[in-house]
């Protein structure tokens, strides 16, 4: 599949500009050499290829603000990135911009368990928080596949989702407060712990998800949460989404809000993972067409048995075919590792298209079925991969190509064309296109097309003040 990178009419960068930005964050952080630079350009999915003459990585604030102040005043282009995690092409520089890297703001500069917060720096990996989390006894539930190299500035500017949305809400959620460097270098001091502040404009949430296209996050305020003291985890066999999404019901009525997870896996997410070796085996004994992973977490010691209750009430309801419950935090790990790398275990099998959709969660099991009649029809073999959060409604859906009969690039070459099927019917179903990815490039020229027209006049309206000269990431999300 080849994307059209956004078009830029900004000047090149010119060897003054090089060492006068370059002279903020020291030689020794700033990246020229081509070998060095190839991490910073190329990202998971192989579908974008930047090219950057300079990669900035700054170590604090002041130094994030001193690089736009230069590049205001030079109309020199950024890019803002953190671990290069992204899905959409948001963080990648097409047209020669700098890019601004934001690994070294790296500290943790509070833990308050009093207000149950913590105050770090956008270059955080979401992991290294989820630790110093824990060791205060407490919980930062935002959990990614990605979560040992993400970082949480980039979490933010995506709005990022997870597996743990269905409980704590998506990182938007998560996020009290944010100190934001706009494009002329002012900062925004926003790093506040009020759960109640009713003083205007809510300011936050402008840089949340925006990509970087208003502003750099350079820290946050986040929540932290009482510490489960008890989590139990199964796997859930059973004959359609139709019974998950039963499932799901008598699992909110017995945990209400212990239930932190609810994953939907179809089988051939399992047999792709055993298959390429990265699950030991299917977890139940015999083979099922649709699984849930399921996690109950409680402050007390008693969440095995209200998992236990659920599943007897699903298999009285003839909605469970077959169950285990993890005995041991090894084979939790093992339950994880399966969900978490069906997008590796698709790779062996050829082409993938993929779809970050959410419908009402009533609408998910209408949406696998009409979505897998439709793509099927359009290209005959194809083989759905869906997977993803049943609990609020977004779901990964993946189209393999066929088995035989067509080479990765030419089933690659019909990206758009199977987009527009599946995106259909999810707009039919009151959905949205990017559940938790964001837009990037990859969906920057569907958004007229899914956003109400005042909601696009007035997002490029707040671009426009915020960032007059178009330096913020050019070309993406607008």
């Amino acid at each position: 599949m080849t994307i059209a990178p956004p078009k830029s009419a900004l000047p090149p960068l010119s060897p003054d500009l090089i060492a006068r930005l370059t002279a903020i964050v020291g030689d020794k952080y700033a990246v020229t050499d081509a070998s060095e630079l190839a991490q910073y350009l190329t990202e998971e999915r192989n579908l974008f290829q930047g090219r950057s003459p300079l990669v900035l990585r700054p170590a604090s604030t002041a130094e994030v603000s001193a690089i736009c102040k230069l590049a205001t005043e030079h109309r020199i282009a950024l890019v803002p990135q953190g671990g290069n995690t992204g899905l959409v092409g948001g963080q990648t520089p097409h047209n020669g911009e700098v890019v601004v890297s934001m690994r070294r703001m790296d500290k943790i500069r509070e833990v308050d368990t009093a207000s149950n917060t913590m105050t770090v720096e956008a270059g955080v990996v979401l992991q290294t928080i989820q630790q110093h989390a824990s060791e205060a006894d407490r919980l930062f539930p935002l959990s990614l596949g990605a979560e040992g190299s993400c970082t949480i500035g980039g979490n933010l500017s995506t709005n990022a989702g997870g597996t743990g949305a269905l409980a704590f809400g998506v990182a938007r959620d998560m996020a009290l407060g944010l100190e934001v460097v706009l494009a002329d270098g002012r900062i925004l001091n926003g790093l506040s712990k009020l759960k109640k502040d009713n003083t205007g404009y809510d300011l936050r949430n402008l840089f949340i998800g925006a990509e970087g296209t208003l502003g750099i996050i350079t820290a946050a305020v986040l929540k932290l949460f009482p510490k489960p003291r008890a989590v139990d985890t199964a796997i859930v066999g059973l004959k359609s989404p139709a019974d998950a999404l039963r499932l799901l019901a008598i699992s909110q009525a017995e945990a209400a809000g212990g239930l932190t997870s609810f994953e939907l896996l179809a089988e051939i997410c399992v047999d792709m993972c055993v298959k390429h070796g990265l699950a030991v085996r299917d977890p139940l004994s015999e083979r099922h067409p649709w699984y849930v992973l399921m996690e109950v977490s409680s402050s007390r010691d008693d969440a095995a048995g209200t998992v236990e209750v659920i599943l007897g009430q699903g298999i009285t309801d003839g909605i469970v075919e077959d169950a285990v419950i993890a005995a041991s935090l090894q084979q939790r790990a093992a339950f994880w590792k399966l969900r978490e790398t069906i997008p590796a275990a698709q790779k062996p099998e050829g082409g993938s298209i993929k779809h970050d959709i959410s419908v009402p969660i009533a609408a998910v099991p209408a949406f696998i079925a009409e979505a897998d009649a439709a793509v099927t029809k359009l290209v005959p073999g194809a083989r759905p991969v869906a997977f993803g959060h049943l609990g609020d409604g977004n779901i990964h859906y993946n189209v393999s190509q066929p088995v035989t009969g067509t080479t990765p690039r030419e089933f690659l070459d019909r990206w758009h064309e199977v987009n527009a099927v599946v995106f259909a019917i999810a707009l039919r179903m009151s959905g949205s296109i990017s559940a938790e990815h964001g837009i990037g490039v990859l969906k920057r020229d569907e958004l007229p097309n899914v956003k109400d027209g005042t909601a696009i006049e007035l997002m490029r309206g707040i671009k426009a003040l915020l960032d007059p000269q178009g330096i913020m990431n050019p070309g993406k999300v607008l």
